[in-house]
């Protein structure tokens, strides 16, 4: 079946999109407001951007014309945390996804501690055991949407901090300490599973 993209509603679109782009890393991001209360929210449509210099993005919808109290925080102070999302704390990502109102402090509401960055204010997720701290390059607002559109954001990895417990020789990640966790479609989350090499020719 073909779907033109201009002829399919919008939320069609997300299902099919969401459904078959997939797994997709979830970047639970921290921010702080000019009040210093924070945020916390996940946000699957998020990834690496590059490493030299290291820059990652991730993308927020805009539902109704209005923005998320993550975004309004990044274009008010140029800061966000990534935390990344393992097993071990999938269930409070969960928690902290619910739509609160700007004054909710979502490290309370997902029973996570907040733990101070070096370089940056808002704070990371102590039960996670990967932080970036980050500063905001870019943001670009996506226009002729439907219901709102989006706004990406690229942002600079300023320090990254990553639990001993999950490295290994050479700077490599324990995949089995780890545990990441990703996001399907839906209800849907993965975990890792099969793991398979295949050398470039």
């Amino acid at each position: 079946m073909q779907f033109d993209t201009k002829e399919t509603a919008a939320a069609t679109l997300y299902k099919l999109l969401t459904g078959t782009i997939i797994p997709r890393p979830i970047g639970w991001i921290s921010t702080i407001d000019n009040q210093g209360i924070s945020n916390l929210a996940p946000f699957s449509f998020f990834n690496i951007v590059s490493e030299d210099p290291p820059y990652v993005m991730f993308s927020t919808v805009r539902t109704a014309n209005q923005n998320k109290d993550t975004l309004n925080n990044v274009l008010e102070n140029k800061q966000f945390v990534v935390n990344l999302v393992t097993e071990d704390c999938v269930v409070q990502m969960n928690t902290s996804a619910q739509n609160v109102a700007p004054d909710v402090d979502e490290f309370e509401l997902a029973n996570v501690t907040p733990i101070d960055s070096v370089y940056i204010q808002p704070k990371r997720v102590k039960e996670s055991p990967v932080h970036l701290e980050c500063e905001m390059v870019h943001h670009y607002f996506i226009e002729n949407h439907q219901n709102g559109g989006a706004c990406i954001i690229i942002g600079k990895v300023i320090t990254m901090h990553i639990e001993d417990r999950i490295l290994m020789e050479n700077h490599k990640i324990n995949l089995e300490v780890y545990k990441p966790v990703a996001r399907l479609s839906g209800s849907n989350y993965s975990k890792l599973g099969a793991l398979f090499s295949i050398k470039r020719g």
